[in-house]
């Protein structure tokens, strides 16, 4: 099915509600992987990362690894989960090359975290709550790699290669219960979810969540039903979606997917599906497989995790601010309302400034800097904020300038274009182009001379004690100094030269 032959999105929620499910696949920022030794950097050769142990090779054992397992008592404890007073491995068995030993060490039926919460803001300030079911732990597979296709996919390629060394990173998998109730909004809260999830995630220090570097990916589970209806419809799971926007827009395209063939009598076949960024599309992967398919077992090389009650509530009281605690308390210490906090995050500007402030620009001028100039900026080239060619450095620098007398915000925005423009740092720029303040008494008062002289008048009328006019002057000095006197001073100057008081 082609995008045009899709139901369009208001007449899909017309005529039906959303339910997903979205399972989000975090990997860890440990040293070494869940189940060996083996490193966990990245880049290194491959399969130069691999030992008997992550590759299945008989007589290895595998050893739990003790920060994959606080780490996951962390995120669970983030979560609002209960965490298990016992909980075990078990083997999913399927059989794919990227798979060494032919099964995953996960969990199963006894995760280490489940029944939690997570609260979401969306765009407009509404609060959403999405229900956990389980956070569970478990290793990542290899990465094929399928060469001589059109697509990048094992369909038409000549060959495969197939890299182990991420076979058994550790992973933990955070599914959500059945999210309902979201309507149109469904995408929305989807996307939302994800994001509050990677600043968790990324808050509670367990992993980097780099969406674009397979450090945390998402699956979207997406069924319709009509309105008042209990029982779920047939699901489609859209895999390992990697940005926040393409988790929206996968959600957004399958709704109008599913509406598209149920409306026209077809059915829903229970799938694994492909995301495609070019057009926000998804085509058919494989048929889904259902729990039973996996043979899961209890894995017998491996001792059950059995967390100290005592280890669990040190672990609560060592949680960091979480995100939304983070920025109410950021939004009471710089004294702005709920919609300029909600601009804030809708842009994207929260860390920016944050780091610009850590710089050392105040609050206001960092803020104003990057939901102003910077802002216009990316929405004009289409780039997200963070993707902006300057940094918080850079910004806080420009601040200095400014708070410094050195510039004012009309050459502080051309210093601010050409930072973008690439012709280097901001005191670069302003030698560069000659953009520095001018506010020396001789090199000002020829210009208020010149003013005065031509806007007799209006010196008249300031001798006469309309003191607003001298606006008029100021503007005709700034014109000649090409917008970089001192505005102030030339106003001072302006008074002093009519013999006023000001």
């Amino acid at each position: 099915m082609t995008v045009t032959d899709l139901l369009s999105y208001e007449d899909a929620l017309a005529s039906y509600d959303p339910v997903m499910g979205l399972e989000v696949h975090v990997e860890l920022g440990t040293r070494t992987k869940m189940f060996c030794g083996c490193s966990t950097e990245l880049g290194a050769e491959p399969n130069s990362q691999t030992c008997p142990t992550c590759l299945g090779l008989p007589g290895s054992l595998p050893v739990v690894n003790a920060i994959g397992v606080e780490s996951a008592i962390k995120i669970g404890l983030a979560l609002n989960c209960e965490i298990a007073q016992w909980c075990r491995f078990a083997r999913k068995n399927y059989f794919y090359p990227d798979m060494p030993k032919n099964f995953q060490t996960s969990q199963y039926d006894e995760p280490i975290a489940f029944n939690g919460y997570l609260d979401v803001q969306l765009e407009d300030g509404e609060v959403f709550r999405v229900q956990i079911e389980r956070a569970h732990m478990e290793e990542d597979t290899g990465k094929s790699t399928h060469v001589g296709g059109a697509t990048g996919r094992i369909h038409g390629a000549s060959h495969s290669l197939l890299d182990y060394n991420r076979a058994g990173i550790p992973l933990i998998e955070i599914v959500t219960k059945p999210i309902e109730g979201a309507g149109v909004r469904a995408p929305e809260v989807a996307k939302a979810y994800v994001a509050e999830l990677r600043e968790l995630i990324k808050a509670l220090g367990v992993s980097e969540a780099r969406m674009e570097m397979g450090q945390m990916r998402c699956d979207v589970n997406l069924s319709l039903r009509p309105p008042g209806r209990e029982k779920f419809g047939t699901r489609s799971e859209t895999k390992n979606v990697n940005s926040l926007r393409s988790v929206e827009r996968a959600a957004r395209f399958e709704i109008q997917r599913h509406a598209a063939v149920l409306s026209s009598g077809g059915t829903i076949v229970q799938e694994t599906r492909h995301f495609h960024e070019e057009d926000g599309s998804t085509t058919s992967g494989r048929i889904k497989e259902e729990a039973e398919d996996y043979r899961y077992f209890p894995e017998p090389d491996l001792v059950p995790v059995a967390p100290a009650r005592e280890w669990v509530e040190e672990l609560r009281a060592g949680l960091p601010e979480l995100p939304r605690l983070r920025r109410k308390r950021l939004q009471e210490d710089w004294g702005i309302a709920d919609h300029e906090m909600q601009s804030v995050l809708n842009a994207g500007a929260l860390d920016l400034i944050l780091a610009t402030m850590a710089e050392g620009a105040d609050a206001a001028s960092a803020r104003k800097w990057w939901m102003g100039e910077l802002a216009r900026h990316a929405n004009e080239t289409g780039t997200e904020l963070a993707a902006v060619p300057i940094t918080p450095a850079q910004v806080a620098r420009v601040s200095a300038l400014v708070a410094a007398g050195d510039l004012n915000d009309k050459l502080a925005r051309q210093v601010i274009e050409g930072v973008l423009a690439g012709e280097g740092e901001p005191d670069q720029v302003v030698d560069a182009r000659g953009l520095k303040v001018v506010s020396d008494d001789s090199a000002l008062g020829a210009a208020v001379d010149d003013a005065i002289a031509a806007n007799a008048a209006i010196a008249n009328k300031i001798r006469g004690g309309n003191l607003a006019a001298a606006g008029a002057l100021i503007g005709a000095v700034m014109k000649a100094t090409r917008g970089q006197a001192d505005a102030k001073r030339v106003r001072e100057l302006v008074l002093e030269r009519l013999g006023v008081q000001g």
